[in-house]
C-alpha cells in the first residue's frame, strides 16, 4: 500500500466489544476511525430499502459500489448518513444486522467495498474495526488485535443493550442469531472471520472494558511507539 500511516486493526465476532474498543483507542490516540461493519450495514439497509433480494450478488454489489454515504462526528459520537438521512439507529436493528451478515458473505460486495475501506487510511493513523481488517484489508498493519468472547456473553451484552433502548427480544433468540452469524462469518468463502497469523487474541468474556483498552494501548506502545 502506498500510504504508510500506521494502522491498528481490531477484528472479532459480533458482540465481542471491538467497536467500543476501537472507538476508545481512536479517541485516545487521535486516530481516524473506520467502522467497517457500518459499511456492510449501510449496504444491507440500502438493499432492504430498495427491496433487492439479498441473494442477488450482482445487484447488492452494485448498491455497495454506489452508496451515497458519509460519516459525521459530533460530541464524540459517529453518525452514519445514507442518502442525506441519519440512519445510525436503523443500521443497528436486528433485521439489518442479520442482512449485513448475509451481504458480507458475497465476494462481489466485499470487493466493491475494499478500496473504500482502504481510503480511510490517513495520518496520524487509523483504527479499523471489523472482521477481516488484519487479514485482507490492511495485512501490513503493525498492530493487529482479534477480540473475542463466548457466544453466551455476547448474547447477554446484546440483550442488555437492546433492553436499554426499550427493545423486546428473547435472549435465547439472540444467542441463536449470534451462533448463526458466527457460523456464516467463519465459513464464508471470501475473507472468513479468523485472526491474522500475527494478531494478538484477547478474550473479553471476563475482562472489564478498561482492562482490554489498557492491553491494546500497551501493544500499540510496543509496536508503534
Amino acid at each position: 500500500m502506498t500510504n504508510n500511516a500506521p494502522v491498528i486493526t481490531i477484528d472479532g465476532p459480533s458482540g465481542s466489544g471491538k467497536g467500543t474498543i476501537a472507538k476508545l483507542v481512536a479517541d485516545r490516540l487521535g486516530y481516524v476511525l473506520l467502522d467497517s461493519g457500518a459499511l456492510y450495514r449501510l449496504t444491507a439497509l440500502a438493499a432492504l430499502n430498495a427491496e433487492v433480494d439479498l441473494a442477488d450478488e450482482g445487484r447488492v454489489a452494485e448498491i455497495a459500489a454506489n452508496l451515497n454515504i458519509r460519516f459525521a462526528i459530533a460530541g464524540g459520537e459517529v453518525s452514519a448518513v445514507l442518502d442525506g438521512k441519519d440512519v445510525s439507529r436503523d443500521i443497528r436493528m436486528e433485521r439489518v444486522s442479520m442482512a449485513a451478515s448475509k451481504v458480507a458473505a458475497l465476494p462481489a460486495v466485499r470487493e466493491a467495498l475494499l478500496q473504500r475501506q482502504r481510503d480511510f487510511r490517513e495520518w496520524p493513523g487509523l483504527v479499523a474495526d471489523g472482521r477481516d481488517m488484519g487479514t485482507t484489508v490492511f495485512p501490513d498493519a503493525p498492530v493487529k488485535v482479534f477480540l473475542t468472547a463466548s457466544a453466551e456473553e455476547r448474547a447477554r451484552r446484546r440483550f442488555a443493550q437492546l433492553q436499554g433502548r426499550g427493545g423486546s427480544v428473547s435472549l435465547r433468540d439472540l444467542l441463536e442469531d449470534i451462533r448463526a452469524r458466527d457460523d456464516r462469518d467463519m465459513n464464508r468463502a471470501a475473507s472468513p472471520l479468523a485472526p491474522a497469523d500475527d494478531a494478538v487474541v484477547l478474550d473479553s468474556t471476563d475482562i472489564a472494558i478498561d482492562d482490554v483498552l489498557q492491553k491494546v494501548l500497551e501493544l500499540v506502545q510496543n509496536r508503534i511507539g
